[in-house]
């Protein structure tokens, strides 16, 4: 909205860079530190089960003979349909493209299914464009539907992988891989960016539930079911043909062993551990015969992995014997030593086949053009890499398929959530629970029962279904957007008038008349993906413990509990398990909750017609320490008949209260670490520690407002006398790195008291740089009403802030009168009113 700006110091020039360098041609790149050196001679060898067919290899070879150096670098690049048009990947040969979380038909993250498909046709059409001399090689396409083709409205969402690895089911795996697989065919899409078989030894990590188990052997137990689901038996018939997709594993390598469990950060670990615990379901994907494999963010005692020619090619290909292609995730390249996110020749010298560039595809495509040409990119290695993204092509038949709507499956919407598929996650959802607690032998609830349905989980389909559902976050879904989907409420109450009882929903766990006979509190984690989910303690955040109270309150009404708690992970949760007579943990279902009433409830007649079978996949822990004691042990889990009787347990968390990452200022007062500070150019400063106060040398009047709670929000009234500002300072850096990379916003919760009177700017510093969004006179804001207003990080970064050493997140500035209110400011990706970097 309105324009852009970077600035230094004071100046208000306006200047934009763009570097597009990487490492200089001829520019040594260090060799990898010893403890991140491969040994491959340690590792197993895969069995590679597509054996060499000499008639492709003469139809690659003709290929490739007949490419341009340019055709051949479109193939290995990936760009994301929101950076890229279908007319630029007929210009630039574009291999592939994706559909990142955030990313949908027409930027409409709700797109009927039908313009899916047709958007497929679109970019298909496009690449096999044959005029001038073109080779017109089809274009593939990659999504993440991770649980379920995810980003589909009316799609089935099956629970997410830790739920699944509680069901330790490998044939029920197999069976959703083939309801996921026809799902995403439906839509015209060829390639699906699963299964994770990450193995999660942290649970501090934002991506803990997309593991199947902390235990290797689990997880490597349903690599090959799942993948053959996606893709069928390895066979010379091109995958395409039937009603599969392709699969691609990640992420290679230790993702799950991350220091602290840091999403993107370093696996500090013996080699002997990297291949022993992370390793070990790669063998079995590569037995399956999976097409692709996604190399991590992170990296291997300092060494990005992405860039590790040892691991990536001495150990995945050459060893273990991959013969698919490898790609990397979103823009990971721009963080190999000696590269950017525009160029990078490391990456594909180390062994990578396609670079995932979602927005930065033209400039890396423009630099490996030029790194091709002067032979800092070997051309038998683009040519090798070339070969092994056309191998992958031909195996699945693309190079004779005609357009996506023209193949098995297109255009059948009909299988988006069939009664088929969502019975099958339903049997995924009642096989995943994990009964931790049945003193008195509460579960099953016996028929007839008069039951009270609270906490704040229990009506929403969003809450239930967690991170990569619709959005990226799976935050801010109307529950209009999952047609055909129960919640747990109503999966419940239609159980328990079915066996004759009564059901009322109270979130509150209020009621009126007759005591219930029993009560369900749903409670636990809201949605989150990938690094906005790293948690620094194993607890629950301090605004999701509310349904706590409901059951203390409850006990003391003398109406039995039973605690079902919704989560990506264990997490310290023992007053919970105190205050409940029965606890579940019901994972992240997803869209059937009918699962949870066919376990929780007993059948009419009063027998139990699905057992609690689930046993835990990771230890729950006694404490919020990660690395404390454990309170169940991996495979711990009851049955309707077991009569284990839990103990009171402790309620100390070990830890101290952590602030949260990427928290700036919560309930109108700055977090810890973190200043609020009134000033004008001048040089008069004022740190807000008591109110009201008058700041700027009076030019800034500061006063207490309510937002949610009693004084919630700090409200600024400037007299226009004069330029000032409000901002929020840091006593050291923060590192946004990772969360610009991946379109974070800054996310500040504003209501306009008193419309400006001149134009008003929102900024961010680090150092003596600042780039500032010029806000106009906030006309897109309705007075009175408070708002979500996202800017994107990446607006900053382009202006010339420093994102790894941000020591001010947020200054407002404006030279006229005006009057607004700051209750909240924070990263996250659920804004009212998103701006643009404007120009």
């Amino acid at each position: 909205m309105r324009g852009f700006h970077r600035l230094l110091g004071s100046a208000t020039g306006f200047a934009l860079a763009v570097a597009i360098g990487g490492t200089a041609i001829g520019q040594t790149v260090p060799a990898p530190p010893p403890e991140a050196t491969a040994h491959p001679e340690i590792w197993p060898q895969g069995n590679w089960p597509y054996k060499a067919d000499p008639a492709i290899e003469r139809r690659i070879a003709d290929l490739i003979a007949r490419m341009t150096v340019e055709e051949k670098v479109g193939q290995v690049v990936q760009a994301d349909i929101s950076a890229v048009t279908p007319d630029d990947a007929r210009r630039y040969h574009l291999g592939s493209i994706l559909n990142g979380g955030n990313s949908a038909p027409n930027g409409d993250e709700f797109a009927p299914a039908a313009e899916w498909l047709k958007l497929a046709d679109a970019f298909h059409a496009a690449s096999v464009d044959r005029s001038n001399g073109r080779l017109g090689i089809p274009i593939i396409w990659g999504t993440d539907a991770v649980h379920g083709h995810s980003n589909i409205v009316g799609a089935t969402l099956f629970p997410h992988n830790i739920g699944l690895g509680a069901m330790h089911d490998p044939a029920l795996i197999k069976r959703i891989a083939q309801a996921t697989a026809k799902e995403i065919r439906a839509t015209g899409i060829e390639w699906t960016f699963a299964p994770t078989i990450t193995v999660p030894q942290d649970l501090r990590w934002g991506r803990a539930y997309e593991g199947y188990s902390s235990d290797p052997k689990l997880v490597a137990s349903y690599v090959g079911q799942f993948i053959e689901g996606l893709q069928g038996k390895p066979s010379a018939t091109p995958i395409l043909q039937g009603p599969y997709v392709l699969a691609s594993t990640k992420h290679f390598l230790a993702d799950g062993g991350t220091e602290g469990g840091r999403d993107q950060g370093d696996a500090r670990i013996s080699e002997t551990e990297l291949r022993d615990t992370h390793g070990m379901p790669y063998v079995e994907a590569i037995n399956a015969g999976v097409q692709t494999v996604m190399t991590s963010f992170s990296s291997w005692n300092g060494e990005k992995i992405a860039g590790h020619k040892g691991l990536v090619t001495d150990v995945l290909k050459q060893r273990m014997g991959f013969g698919g292609f490898v790609v990397s995730d979103w823009n990971a390249h721009g963080q190999i030593q000696g590269c950017t996110n525009a160029s990078c020749p490391r990456a594909l010298n180390a062994g990578l086949d396609m670079y995932m560039a979602p927005d930065s595809w033209k400039p890396l495509w423009e630099s490996l053009v030029l790194q091709a040409k002067s032979g800092e990119v070997p051309m038998a290695r683009l040519d090798d890499a070339v070969a092994n993204v056309l191998r992958v092509k031909i195996r699945a038949g693309l190079l004779d398929m005609g357009k996506p709507s023209s193949r098995p499956l297109s255009g059948q919407f009909e299988l988006l959530g069939s009664p088929e598929h969502r019975a099958i996650a339903r049997e995924a959802v009642r096989k995943s629970l994990v009964l931790l607690k049945n003193n008195g032998s509460l579960l099953p609830l016996r028929p007839g029962a008069n039951i009270l349905v609270a906490g704040d989980g229990a009506d929403d389909v969003a809450r239930q279904s967690g991170g990569w559902t619709l959005t990226w976050q799976g935050t801010g879904i109307d529950p209009k957007h999952f047609p055909g989907a129960t919640s747990i409420w109503k999966g419940i109450d239609g159980a328990v008038k079915a066996s004759g009882g009564t059901a009322r929903l109270s979130p509150d766990g209020s009621f009126a008349g007759k005591k219930p006979d029993v009560a369900i509190v749903v409670f636990g984690e809201t949605p989150y993906a990938e690094f906005q989910g790293d948690i620094s303690t194993l607890e629950l955040k301090p605004e999701l413990r509310g349904p706590l109270a409901t059951m203390k309150k409850l006990k003391a009404q003398g109406v039995p509990v039973v605690a079902l708690m919704l989560t990506g992970r264990p997490l310290f949760v023992n007053p919970e398990l105190n205050a409940a007579d029965a606890f579940v943990a019901a994972w992240l279902p997803g869209s059937e909750g009918a699962g949870v009433a066919d376990v929780l409830l007993r059948n009419r007649s009063g027998g139990v017609a699905h057992d609690s079978t689930g046993t835990l996949s990771f230890a729950w822990p006694a404490t919020a320490d990660a690395k404390g004691k454990t309170l169940f042990e991996r495979g711990y889990g009851l049955t309707a008949a077991s009569r284990t009787t839990l103990p009171q347990l402790s309620e100390d968390p070990g830890v101290k209260p952590q602030a949260q990452a990427g928290i700036y200022m919560d309930k109108g007062l700055p977090a810890a670490s973190w200043s609020l500070v009134v000033g004008d150019p001048a040089g008069s400063t004022t740190r807000v520690t008591t109110l009201p106060i008058d700041a700027a040398n009076g030019r800034v009047r500061v006063t207490a407002t309510d937002f949610g709670v009693q004084e919630g929000a700090r409200r600024f009234a400037f007299d226009g006398k004069g330029p000032a500002s409000v901002a929020l300072t840091g006593m050291a850096a923060v590192d946004t790195t990772r969360e610009t990379n991946g379109d974070v916003l800054l996310v500040s919760t504003i209501r306009v008291d008193q419309a400006p009177t001149a134009p008003v700017t929102l900024a961010m510093r680090s150092g003596p740089a600042q780039a500032a969004i010029s806000l106009g006179r906030l006309e897109q804001l309705k007075p009175g009403n408070w708002t979500k207003v996202g800017v994107p990080l990446k607006c900053f970064r382009a202006g010339g802030v420093n994102m790894s050493a941000v020591d001010t997140p947020l200054v407002v500035a404006t030279d006229g009168a005006f009057t607004f209110s700051l209750a909240r400011v924070a990263l996250g990706t659920d804004a009212d009113v998103k701006l643009d970097c404007g120009g």
